[in-house]
């Protein structure tokens, strides 16, 4: 049986009884999964995840977002109100609204470890270029695109960003995000994993070659595994919903688990079922079926 810890391997196990076990927790990711193409929650999306609270299964937000991005959904957040935010590297307490989220739990990635992977990755493939999410604030290198809506709080190279005496080094780390222009996305991803090894988690979400790193260890299904842990339910009480490779691991640890219909291939490898694609509600068709089935 699996142990109730992070899972790496990029292929579900074959099944076992443990899918038939009642659902204490549903875990979904939001980009591609839960939110529509036009970043809404749709109203019956909003109906399924009350009525799975009412249900007594409680719904994490699993997400790459950064905290300030998940004002999208922070009003549907029920009961706990905890989201995992930056695949792993934070668990945030969602209650109070927009700008009021408070870091419960923070993975950081260490500034040794940050400055490593942006110099490997870099001379691994050239023309890299980089930003850096620390808790409160946002900066980039000066060739880095406009591919975010904030404005960063300085541009500068990614070296002098995670200088120990870099403005915000006070801060904690939670990913670096590493952009190339040129790239095919899952060959920069694999190229990345090669250079940098163990020093980093290395990811993607975007359809971009727009890659996450964090600190060793952390993925959306370690920081999963510790907030079920926390709470007695084990992996075979988890039902997880993704679309890209940064839910892979998620999708393998937990007990069940739906690509969506609309999801990269080595996701629907992952996952135990495949659901319909975002934008018709994927995540609320299962949710109301697992509902029904408990009548």
């Amino acid at each position: 049986m699996r142990e109730n810890g992070p899972v790496t391997s990029a292929t579900r196990q074959p099944e076992t009884p443990a899918s038939t076990h009642p659902p204490r927790l549903i875990a979904t990711d939001l980009d591609g999964t839960l939110l529509r193409d036009d970043k809404s929650v749709s109203e019956r999306t909003v109906a399924a995840l009350a009525a799975a609270e009412d249900a007594g299964i409680e719904v994490f937000f699993v997400t790459g977002r950064p905290a300030r991005w998940m004002d999208v959904v922070s009003e549907h957040v029920h009961g706990h109100g905890l989201a995992i935010c930056g695949n792993g590297a934070a668990v945030v307490d969602l209650h109070g609204g927009p700008g009021a989220h408070r870091f419960v739990n923070v993975r950081e990635l260490a500034r040794a470890n940050a400055v490593d992977a942006v110099q490997l990755l870099r001379d691994a493939a050239p023309g890299t270029v980089y930003a850096v999410e620390q808790t409160y604030g946002f900066y980039q290198e000066p060739s880095y695109p406009k591919l975010h809506v904030e404005v960063p709080d300085l541009l500068a190279p990614a070296e002098e960003l995670l200088a120990a005496d870099a403005p915000g080094a006070h801060e904690p780390v939670l990913k670096i995000l590493a952009y190339h222009p040129e790239l095919e996305p899952d060959a920069f991803l694999t190229l990345a994993r090669l250079a940098v090894g163990s020093r980093a988690t290395i990811t993607r979400s975007s359809p971009s070659a727009l890659l996450e790193i964090s600190g060793p260890g952390v993925s959306k299904a370690s920081t999963l595994a510790l907030c079920c842990a926390e709470r007695g339910i084990s992996h075979e009480e988890v039902i997880a919903f993704g679309d890209m490779p940064n839910d892979v691991e998620m999708l393998t640890w937990a007990g069940r688990s739906y690509a969506m219909g609309n999801a990269h291939p080595d996701v629907i490898a992952a996952a135990s079922a495949v659901t319909v694609a975002n934008n018709e509600d994927g995540v609320a068709v299962v949710i109301e079926r697992i509902l029904a089935e408990r009548l």
